[in-house]
């Protein structure tokens, strides 16, 4: 059923808003970005709702851009960067092009694989909840291939983040965060953490708004060729956690109605 429901979807645009937005961000993906939008666009065709791919580019060099729109999907929106501002900017604006009920952002690498969406959406929905999170440390999730070294700095990260934020995730980094889309958009919108630790930003703002989060364990493994350095993006990490402090403390944070 999932490529008979995948030719529909990519030949005949859907009427209406969608259920499901699903952001892919990328930079310099040729070598994976087919077969990822291969994998989700299958697997979410077969669940049965109406559902929409933004695709937001951080301004590729590579071919990654012209791979995407020679695929040619009536329900795909490609977002174009003129420069590379980072992972969080590249997010920030694929949510604000989103039509959908609900957000996705996912990573181009698929160290999240998509079949694991499901879940997600009967969480947000049966408790009512307004962000539900992967998460590699919850128990039941399922971690492979990750090196000892980002093994080792995720965990000594962690407890810097709970200490200094009071944060009670387990894990705010994983790639793969679902929103209801008038809650995402409000934050992403008072947001200003381009980087990787964006998703530390985006969950900081969510619990001092009182919002509903829940963690759910996913299965996860580290894809080859990662463009993340694990090394640099402690240092960044750690470089923002000032700012995000700051931007609380002059109310940048304040979610309006």
């Amino acid at each position: 059923m999932g490529v008979s429901e995948y030719r529909k979807w990519k030949r005949n645009q859907i009427e209406g808003d969608p259920y499901l937005s699903v952001v892919i961000p990328t930079y310099n993906e040729e070598v994976r970005i087919v077969p990822t939008i291969g994998a989700i666009a299958n697997h979410v065709s077969s669940l049965g709702f109406d559902w929409e791919l933004v695709v937001s580019d951080d301004g590729s060099t590579d071919a990654t851009l012209e791979l995407v729109r020679d695929l040619e999907l009536v329900n795909m929106v490609i977002i174009e960067a003129t420069h590379n501002t980072g992972k969080g900017g590249a997010v920030r604006r694929g949510v604000a092009a989103s039509q959908g009920e609900f957000i996705l952002f996912a990573d181009a690498d698929q160290s999240t694989p998509i079949e694991q969406i499901g879940a997600f959406i009967d969480k947000i929905e049966s408790e009512g909840l307004d962000i539900v999170i992967g998460s590699r440390s919850a128990g039941g999730a399922d971690v492979a291939n990750k090196s000892f070294v980002r093994t080792l700095l995720s965990a000594g990260l962690n407890k810097i983040v709970r200490a200094a934020f009071g944060l009670r995730f387990k894990d705010t980094q994983c790639g793969f965060k679902l929103f209801r889309s008038d809650v995402g958009k409000k934050i992403f919108s008072v947001a200003s953490i381009d980087g990787f630790s964006f998703d530390l930003e985006l969950l900081y703002i969510a619990q001092k708004a009182g919002l509903g989060v829940a963690e759910l364990p996913v299965q996860w493994h580290d894809a080859p060729d990662s463009k993340v350095s694990g090394g640099r993006v402690a240092l960044r990490f750690l470089a923002d956690m000032p700012i995000i402090i700051l931007n609380h403390l002059r109310g940048r944070y304040s979610l309006k109605d």
